[in-house]
């Protein structure tokens, strides 16, 4: 089960590396139409929080490594990457489904983060 968790931490460490680093050099423009300006506070914003995104990779790969040494927070992370997942059903709820890619990412983070609970719950 241990390894089974530590490739699990893997993908969500490669998917906040990839993520965070290719929004955090886009920015919020390349998500808007051509037709709208860019808006300064909404592109400070998107960077801000790709970065944290892009910062939680570097959390990731040090808890895939230390996966035995962190105990019960643990717990933690596979709530923050389920409720990620959470976060984009509440966007598909509120304003509509973003594409096929995107809700694929959401029912995948939040398979991911029970899937690190539960092995975790199982494993210790």
């Amino acid at each position: 089960m241990e390894l089974v968790l530590k490739i699990i931490l893997g993908l969500v460490t490669t998917i906040c590396f990839l993520g965070g680093i290719n929004l955090t050099t886009k920015g919020a423009k390349s998500f808007l139409p051509d037709t709208l300006p860019l808006q300064p506070r909404l592109d400070n914003l998107f960077r801000f929080l790709s970065g944290i995104y892009l910062g939680l990779g570097f959390l990731m790969l040090w808890v895939t490594i230390h996966s035995g040494e962190v105990g019960d927070l643990m717990y933690f992370i596979g709530i923050t990457v389920f409720f990620s997942g959470l976060g984009r059903l509440y966007s598909r709820i509120k304003v509509g489904s973003a594409g096929t890619y995107y809700d694929s990412m959401m029912i995948i983070e939040c398979c991911l983060g029970l899937s690190i609970a539960i092995l975790h719950y199982f494993g210790h």
